[in-house]
């Protein structure tokens, strides 16, 4: 399906019928060896195995071709290169391609789901007609530089400084980030900086940093699983345009605000649409391998993931038709976050419970030891995005109305 089919509105059927043949003739000509390769990585299961630079060119392969295709941007405005369809066409799509087997997008999660929505919502025009049909095609790749090693989820202490250059109006960025997913295969950096000594909160701008720009170094972040999905990232005096400036100066908290609710509205989702670890058929057929669907502690588990992911496709569809009518996703959205580490912790339950010691001890059976990473792994998914903690607080009092707790006096602090 071209572009320009697909701002003829074609009926849902025609829709559906023109995804799938795209979609399985992509898929026959990889398994031909004629278009793209899989990541060979699928004897273990894990969420955070480490993103390397050669997957991230595969997912920007297949990105490309969709896009090309008509499908990359199908709720998109034509004049950025979107087809401009209802979001129902996106739904649409998104359930033929589950059915096959298809390139991950992991590695363009936070360019496709924070970078492009923040800038398409604060970015100048001449920003958007840069950067917004690159980083929606696989062009170019994006990556979020908010933490600091003194500045995790108090993100408002952030220390890194911009200074504008009053000859040229360009800004000039110096300081450290940290936990930076996907930095060292990223083009693009959305780059919080403190450009004032004002009220805090208040001091803050948000800019699009080129990552391949003078200054500018990533170093990885290795760990005890052998990946290096998270970076370091040092700004020595970079140089920024204005033009790629996020909203007003010393406005930056509202865009980073912002950025942080379509982040948890990202990574919720992957909750809500059956996908990927949560394809319900997948893990029915893979306990029935197991022979181990008749066991009670084993139904009862399943039931949590079922109901879990039932809710969060309940709310997901609420959170869509906001945006849909022109909505900015809001504090609501950390209900989606804490839907995804609630949902992730039944399905451990249901793994180790369907296991038992093959879950610790490698047998040599397919579809057992291979899970003993991401069991170990989902604690620390109640940590990215922004702490557990955070999102109940944050649904307290921005969404419940619920008051704050009192400050602790300054005299009893220690």
């Amino acid at each position: 399906m071209s572009v320009d089919s697909a701002r003829r509105a074609p009926s849902p059927d025609e829709f559906r019928a023109a995804a799938e043949s795209f979609v399985e003739a992509a898929v026959a000509d990889s398994e031909d060896g004629k278009a793209f390769e899989f990541s060979e990585r699928e004897d273990r299961v894990t969420l955070f195995r480490g993103a390397t630079a050669e997957e991230a060119r595969r997912s920007c392969e297949w990105q490309r071709k969709v896009f090309d295709a008509g499908f990359g941007w199908i709720t998109g405005p034509p004049e950025y290169g979107g087809a401009g369809l209802p979001s129902r066409y996106e739904r649409i799509y998104q359930e033929v391609e589950r059915c096959h087997r298809v390139p991950s997008r992991s590695p363009l999660g936070v360019s496709l789901g924070m970078v492009f929505p923040t800038l398409r919502q604060f970015g100048s025009e001449t920003a958007k007609q840069r950067w917004l049909r690159g980083l929606r095609r696989g062009d170019v790749v994006g990556c979020q530089l908010f933490s600091e090693p003194g500045a995790g989820s108090d993100l408002a202490s952030v220390s890194t400084k911009a200074d504008q250059d009053p000859a040229t109006g360009d800004w000039v960025v110096t300081g450290q980030k940290v936990w930076t997913s996907g930095a060292h295969y990223s083009d693009l950096g959305l780059l919080l900086a403190r450009t004032s000594d004002g009220e805090r909160h208040r001091n803050l701008t948000a800019f699009l940093v080129d990552m391949h720009a003078p200054g500018v170094e990533v170093r990885p972040l290795r760990q005890m699983t052998g990946g290096a999905d998270f970076n370091e990232v040092f700004l020595d005096g970079v140089h920024i345009a204005d033009e790629n400036r996020l909203g007003e100066v010393d406005s930056g908290w509202q865009v980073a605000l912002a950025t942080l609710m379509y982040e948890r509205g990202a990574i919720g989702g992957s909750t809500a649409g059956g996908s990927g670890l949560f394809r319900l058929d997948r893990i029915i057929a893979w306990l029935r391998d197991l022979s181990c669907t008749g066991d009670p502690a084993v139904r009862q588990a399943f039931a949590r993931v079922h109901t879990g992911l039932t809710a969060a496709k309940t709310m997901r569809a609420r959170a869509e038709a906001a945006v849909k009518a022109g909505t900015t996703p809001g504090p609501e959205m950390s209900l989606s976050k804490l839907a995804l580490t609630a949902n992730l912790a039944a399905l451990s339950d249901l793994v180790a419970t369907a296991l038992g010691p093959r879950l610790l001890a490698d047998t040599g059976e397919k579809g057992t030891y291979s899970w003993s990473e991401f069991v170990l792994g989902v604690p620390g998914m109640r940590l990215g995005g922004g702490t557990d903690e955070i999102q109940r607080d944050i649904i307290a009092h921005r969404v419940l109305g619920l008051p704050k707790e009192p400050g602790t006096p300054k005299s009893n602090r220690t």
